[in-house]
């Protein structure tokens, strides 16, 4: 269900993250006096911590948009998901996702248990009818225009329907988050040429083609041509695209890493880096993962957005910002549809094929 301004209620897990509910508070007022966004806000965790981080913050003075539920436990990194949402039904992500099941939130994040996140919101909320998987897309800058990735982690082993559903789920986000009417659709491979790749994207590609119209298919692409910027939505399984988010990840944090070395090394980098400070802050910000945090966990009957547990208040204010636009834009309708007809592609296809 779609939402105005004034309606949309987004409810946050406060204390999954590595940082604590402090960065949580201090994303909320980035979001709210930064990115002036306007939402109301459920803050589920400590409830004494929480009240005396939004007075030091003074943001007590937006009490009539912001409402706090207190909860007890916390689910850590190393539980067992399903273990852990049996044994602590008082925990933040629990209550946070009951928000969203109730209906009394619009959408949710967490920057907690990326497993326990995903088992809660698929139980509790179920998938959008046709939906086989959900999948965990993703905001990447490129040298043009940002794309969507996905899958990036939901699921390391998927069939090629499953990458037909996340061509589309990817297609309906970038409408949403990147506000782009026809966004061009391509897989990830090994090679362009005709057969080049696994049996994955060989018996993906012709699913793909079979359901252009539906989406917007422009083929297969390279990981060379990645940060092109000549599609919109990149496709893959969840084990490529973890690798190629966290290798992305690290790769520019290395490249910052060595740049700051070698440009204390003498006087003369010293002076050129003083003079570059704007460019090199204007860097930070286009290739950082901060502007796009919050990946959504595409396919469910609900708005649930995960960010990595070592997120910013920046990144945190980010993710409240996305799970906002993917409120108003109210893609599960669409995407219930397009998956709809994808099916009946797919299953005349394989029709065809049968002996």
């Amino acid at each position: 269900m779609g939402a105005s301004a004034v309606n949309c209620t987004i409810a946050v897990d406060t204390m999954g993250g590595d940082k604590g509910p402090t960065e949580f508070i201090r994303g909320l007022f980035y979001a709210i006096e930064e990115l002036k966004l306007d939402c109301n806000f459920t803050l589920v965790g400590n409830q004494r911590l929480l009240e005396r981080l939004l007075k030091v913050r003074k943001l007590d003075v937006y009490s009539d948009r912001i409402n706090i539920i207190h909860s007890t436990q916390v689910i850590g990194m190393n539980e067992k998901p399903i273990q852990a949402l049996k044994s602590k039904k008082d925990s933040s992500m629990v209550k946070a996702i009951a928000l969203l099941k109730d209906q009394q939130a619009n959408a949710m994040i967490s920057c907690g248990h990326t497993g326990a996140l995903m088992a809660g919101g698929t139980l509790r909320l179920r998938q959008i009818p046709g939906v086989d998987r959900p999948a965990l897309g993703i905001i990447v800058p490129s040298k043009k225009n940002p794309f969507v990735l996905t899958d990036v982690g939901a699921n390391p082993e998927s069939t090629a329907e499953n990458l037909v559903h996340n061509a589309i789920l990817g297609s309906n986000y970038a409408k949403a988050a990147l506000k782009i009417a026809n966004p061009r659709v391509a897989l990830l491979t090994i090679g362009t040429e005709e057969g080049k790749g696994n049996t994955l994207t060989n018996t993906t590609h012709p699913l793909l083609q079979k359901v252009d119209g539906i989406i917007n298919y422009v083929g297969p692409i390279e990981g060379f041509q990645l940060f092109d910027g000549d599609v919109d939505v990149v496709v893959c399984d969840g084990f490529v695209g973890n690798i190629v988010l966290k290798s992305s990840e690290a790769l520019f944090g290395f490249i910052g890493s060595t740049m700051r070395e070698e440009l204390v090394r003498n006087v003369k980098r010293k002076i050129g880096a003083v003079l570059s400070k704007s460019a090199f802050k204007d860097m930070k910000t286009r290739l950082g993962p901060d502007q796009h945090a919050g990946a959504p966990l595409l396919g469910l009957r609900g708005n649930i957005l995960k960010s990595h547990g070592s997120s910013n208040y920046i990144a945190i204010a980010n993710a409240l910002r996305i799970a906002k636009e993917v409120v108003t834009h109210d893609m599960i309708d669409s995407i219930g549809s397009e998956i709809n007809q994808a099916n009946v592609l797919i299953t005349n296809s394989e029709t065809e094929t049968a002996p």
